[in-house]
């Protein structure tokens, strides 16, 4: 099943009780509100899917697993109750994937930034390819990482968290996201990445969905005030998205992408 969207797509894929769950946006995967509302919503619905014991989250293309927000959406937001709903469309997005019963695996196949670094820390496996390089740009754009912060921080500590948000413009190879544990494994090819995500999801389409479950539950203990938080946190990039900063720094962004 393909979803077309006005620039992009979704497309959810089932096979032997492993839902395969992948986005594409022309902008390196960039996400829309439009996307970010589909994923979770896909996601919510293999959750509920009975067939379903484990969900592959990927994206198309070779270089960019996600470039994280949006430009044209966030040049486009006039108010602050605008900014808080695009923002709203991460924390959805994060909140669906940490309810879901089943596990989530990951595969990051290029870059990662801001946004896109939240989906790969919801998850709740990581399988990536050498050159899956990471940054959490957002202070560079004058806003931050609020919606994003807490899986991130929970999956690699507030040391190596804070050090991706103040040193914004960095970027840190595969290799130290692995060894801050943001990725489970790292492979220097495409084959040898997708064989160990073979391996992964076909032990655990038979594996024990209720065991699963519970064991989910147990990962993810001490989040359950995620849903307001992360509604809070977006009305912090809300206002912050409408500063002047911000607006000059996406209007660099978008001319200097443009010349190439």
């Amino acid at each position: 099943m393909i979803i077309e969207l006005n620039s992009g797509y979704v497309k959810v894929e089932k096979h032997s009780r492993v839902t395969t769950i992948e986005f594409f946006h022309p902008h390196s995967n960039s996400l829309p509100g439009a996307m970010l509302d589909e994923l979770a919503k896909q996601i919510h619905s293999a959750g509920n899917d009975e067939e379903c014991r484990v969900i592959i989250l990927r994206s198309a293309g070779e270089k960019s697993f996600c470039a994280g927000a949006s430009f044209e959406e966030l040049s486009a937001i006039r108010d602050k109750d605008q900014g808080k709903q695009f923002f709203s469309g991460f924390a959805h997005m994060i909140n669906a994937m940490r309810k879901c019963p089943q596990f989530i695996v990951a595969r990051v196949q290029g870059k990662c930034v801001g946004g896109g670094l939240g989906l790969v820390s919801t998850a709740d496996y990581a399988i990536a390819l050498e050159g899956a390089d990471i940054k959490l740009s957002e202070l560079a754009m004058g806003i931050g990482p609020f919606v994003v912060g807490p899986p991130i921080e929970r999956k690699i500590g507030l040391s190596a968290f804070s050090q991706l948000a103040i040193d914004s413009s960095l970027w840190r190879n595969a290799d130290w996201a692995r060894k801050k544990g943001l990725y489970a494994e790292l492979y220097e090819s495409v084959d040898a990445m997708d064989e160990s995500i073979s391996r992964l999801s076909e032990t655990l389409a038979h594996s024990n969905p209720v065991a699963m479950k519970e064991m989910k539950k147990i990962f993810w203990k001490g989040t359950e005030h995620w849903d307001e938080l992360l509604l809070e946190r977006a009305a912090i990039s809300g206002r912050l998205v409408l500063s002047e900063f911000t607006k000059a720094a996406i209007h660099k962004f978008k001319s200097s992408r443009k010349r190439v």
